[in-house]
């Protein structure tokens, strides 16, 4: 299981695009936290369920079904990812 709090921002953006980049046969030197998951590497909806799945079965974390809808980037997996690793207020 990855542990997200031990984890920078940049470390946990490596992690995303290798894992973006193993589950989907992308080259990991072209993405970038702008590269939309939709229009840029062309993954549809069932794709993104599987990525949900597996950054569960990775983190032990769900991501929460409100979230989950406004991810469009990589950067926006990877600040939800962060907000994973905050305490609940």
């Amino acid at each position: 299981m990855i542990d997200l709090t031990t984890m920078s921002e940049t470390e946990l953006q490596a992690w995303v695009i290798g894992l973006l980049a193993d589950m989907f046969e992308l080259d990991a030197a072209t993405l970038t936290p702008q590269s939309n998951l939709y229009q840029d590497l062309d993954i549809d909806s069932i794709d993104a369920v599987d990525l949900a799945v597996k950054l569960k079965q990775l983190t032990g974390k769900r991501l929460a079904p409100e979230v989950f809808k406004t991810i469009r980037t990589i950067g926006d997996v990877v600040d939800a990812l962060s907000g994973m690793t905050e305490p609940a207020a």
